[in-house]
């Protein structure tokens, strides 16, 4: 009698143990009916264990992709092994609202889910055993990691005045793109740009207003060019534009429409008008075109060539004309 009263609590103390545990806990039959459901289960789904003890799991909760899950559930019942689900792979198995305060910017639970087989006497699965644990602390977290070195990278690639690419990353752009000719021989342009007598403006007005020219003309190209342009600050006030799959013509129109609008604006700061031009040259990459340095040294020659004769134009490289 006393072994039995002893076996009875240890019995009620395991039940207990098991309904208030911070992990979920939810028993299957083949069926896919509840048969366990404890008290993390009932906390976040708003339901009792006596409500949903006999119902069909999917009918519960139609979160739960059924096709996906039967397939996951019916492993476990045929190889008697575990198997396993990470919030990275599918955020949730049951969509619970997130109550932790800590990680308030999450929308919902991020879970981890272990399926745990169940052996009857007679050694066959009989049951599945849904662990459920609430991993949204880490999620989150790893999340901000993951958004943080994101920010970084970016950071990491980027002129901080003219929010566009900086000198070491865009050369390897321009490195990556020559490799990419030599492969699709498509038609690509570089173009460099320099502000007419920035020097005057810095000298005259001050590096503030000569810092604000330099986002005007960094808000210009990025308004000009395509997703698929490649726009860095080179210099102090030299910038670089890569046109892929452009020719030497679509590359000189693509210029002129920004020289020309250059031309004819009006910088303001405070009380002050500025205006202001920039001289620019072309190089298409050819066959004479051996390295990205080359190209680049191109480029540089035609933009001297505007600035010898005359600045507030547009110069091709030399050994280059339109066809």
């Amino acid at each position: 009698m006393m072994l039995e009263k002893s076996q009875l609590n240890e019995l009620h103390w395991l039940m207990e143990m098991l309904h208030n545990i911070d992990v979920g806990l939810v028993v299957l039959d083949r069926e896919f009916t509840i048969q366990i459901f404890n008290g993390f289960m009932e906390n976040h789904s708003g339901l009792l264990p006596t409500e949903v003890k006999g119902k069909l799991i999917f009918d519960l909760f139609t979160e739960i992709p059924r096709d996906w899950f039967i397939r996951k559930a019916e492993s476990v019942f045929l190889l008697k092994n575990k198997a396993f689900t990470i919030w990275e792979q599918r955020p949730y198995l049951f969509k619970f609202e997130s109550y932790r305060p800590v990680t308030g910017s999450a929308d919902f639970m991020y879970q981890n889910t272990t399926f745990i087989p169940l052996l009857s006497s007679t050694g066959e699965v009989s049951h599945l055993c849904l662990i459920v644990y609430d991993v949204t602390d880490n999620a989150v977290h790893k999340q901000s990691l993951k958004k943080a070195n994101e920010e970084l990278a970016i950071l990491s690639q980027t002129d901080g005045l003219t929010q566009l690419f900086n000198r070491t990353h865009w050369e390897k752009c321009l490195l990556a793109e020559h490799k990419r000719w030599g492969r699709s021989k498509h038609p690509s342009s570089l173009v460099m740009i320099d502000i007419d007598h920035f020097k005057n403006i810095n000298d005259s007005y001050g590096h503030m207003v000569g810092d604000e020219v330099i986002r005007h003309i960094s808000a210009l190209i990025r308004h000009h060019v395509r997703e698929t342009d490649i726009c860095g600050r080179y210099g102090g006030e030299e910038f670089a534009i890569l046109l892929s799959d452009t020719s030497l013509e679509n590359a000189r129109i693509f210029t002129e429409r920004l020289r020309k609008e250059v031309s004819e604006a009006i910088v303001k700061y405070n009380d002050i008008d500025i205006t202001y031009t920039i001289s620019i040259g072309i190089a298409q990459v050819d066959e004479s075109i051996e390295s990205h340095e080359v190209w680049l040294e191109c480029a540089d020659a035609a933009l001297y060539r505007s600035k010898k004769t005359g600045r507030n134009k547009t110069s091709l490289h030399p050994q280059q004309v339109i066809t």
